[in-house]
């Protein structure tokens, strides 16, 4: 394990692209992200996360003048300082400040009302299909990707900053699983408040190897001698975390109000994570050893010693709630802009709603969650109220059932 490396792997087998999909485009706006980062002050919530630390990774060249990170993970962002002060030749601003706490708490908006900033943006989410399980945990999710965010428009209106961005996903088009639903819902949210706020947002592809991604796992499992295991019928868009912090700050910086960006990728692109979990083995030198269940995987795993050139894996056909076989980045109803950049497009005219019908739906979710007599299939029928589009796969399992 210690000669596998990832950034190398993710370009050949995975994005099989040697440079980054997004390079000609930042070179093409080399001024406008200089006039809109050099000097200004930053603010990155959720900045720990792959996403998040990915996207200051690519601003930091244009030398901000501060940057402020907020995620609460005390140990991500210590990760995440030590990454950056220990790699060669970046610039970090004098003002480089973190802070763990959760960005729907009371002491994140003293700190956001004590400060001013020319950017905020948001990569802190629920973004795990499998925190779909029952309406505790559902209500977590929504109340983070959204009500989270209708506090931080609410905030953010106090001060308004430059450029509001806050990190969507490709399961909001038409969505199957809840935490698609609540994106896309997070989506309606942000586009009420365009009239105020410049805002932007971006639906991207699975990040290779992000933290807690199935790909990442199997690094994980590897170093702990466990079996790997992986859908073989579901089939993803990916990018890399390089990518994936490219991606964010093009949109953020030279978004338009409104604007939904997603990179150009075809469905001849798309990969099953079994297929990707061959390739990871063969770069380590092994070979797979198919296994019949997950009991069988696991019992070769304990067995397996270095120098076995066959490694246990347990590949499976999806049966769990919220998983589609493959995943889009814009609907046939869209308005869809592929000529302004190079490797984005853009969702434009969506759907305004007004301030007063966002303030109504939320009621109606909190309504929801006080009830007594709540389940998941009512937050579910809620959710498909106010949007049409959803339609959830039910399996009565989740992906905590699975490897």
């Amino acid at each position: 394990m210690l000669n596998f490396n990832v950034n190398e792997f993710i370009k050949k087998h995975i994005t099989r692209r040697s440079e980054s999909m997004f390079l000609a485009d930042i070179i093409a706006n080399q001024e406008r992200l200089e006039e809109c980062i050099t000097g200004k002050n930053i603010l990155v919530i959720g900045g720990a996360g792959t996403i998040g630390s990915s996207f200051i990774k690519a601003i930091l060249p244009f030398r901000p003048g501060e940057l402020y990170v907020v995620d609460y993970s005390e140990n991500g962002l210590t990760e995440l300082t030590r990454d950056l002060r220990s790699a060669y030749n970046d610039f970090i601003p004098q003002t480089y400040i973190t802070y763990p706490f959760d960005f729907g708490s009371e002491i994140f908006k003293k700190f956001f009302r004590k400060n001013s900033f020319d950017t905020v943006a948001c990569f802190a989410a629920h973004k795990h299909v499998r925190s779909e399980k029952d309406h505790l945990a559902i209500e977590a999710m929504i109340r983070n990707n959204v009500f989270n965010t209708k506090q931080l428009l609410d905030l953010a209106l106090e001060n308004p900053p430059e450029n509001f961005f806050s990190v969507s996903t490709d399961k909001a088009a038409n969505p199957v699983n809840v935490m698609g639903a609540s994106k896309k819902v997070m989506e309606k949210v942000l586009l009420a408040y365009t009239n105020d706020l410049k805002i932007s947002t971006a639906r991207f592809a699975n990040v290779a190897f992000s933290n807690g991604s199935l790909l990442f796992g199997f690094i994980e499992r590897m170093m702990k001698r466990q079996p790997i295991s992986a859908p073989s019928d579901v089939k993803r868009y990916f990018v890399s975390p390089e990518e994936s912090g490219q991606l964010c700050m093009l949109a953020c910086m030279l978004g338009k109000t409104t604007d939904i960006f997603f990179p150009k990728l075809d469905a001849t692109q798309m990969l099953t994570f079994s297929a990707i979990a061959e390739d990871f083995l063969k770069s380590i030198g092994l070979e797979p050893d198919y296994c019949q269940s997950d009991d069988e995987a696991r019992k070769k795993a304990k067995k397996w010693q270095p120098g076995d050139t066959k490694y246990p894996v347990s590949f499976f056909k999806t049966d769990t709630s919220g998983e589609k076989s493959f995943e889009e980045f814009f609907t046939q109803n869209d308005t869809v802009d592929m000529d302004t950049f190079t490797a984005l497009g853009i969702v434009k005219d969506s759907d305004i709603q007004s301030k007063t019908a966002i303030l109504e739906m939320l009621k109606n979710f909190e309504d929801l969650f006080v009830s007594s007599n709540i389940n998941k299939a009512k937050v579910v029928s809620l959710l498909s109220e106010y949007l049409p589009d959803f339609k959830h796969i039910e399996t009565g399992k989740s992906l905590d059932q699975k490897m």
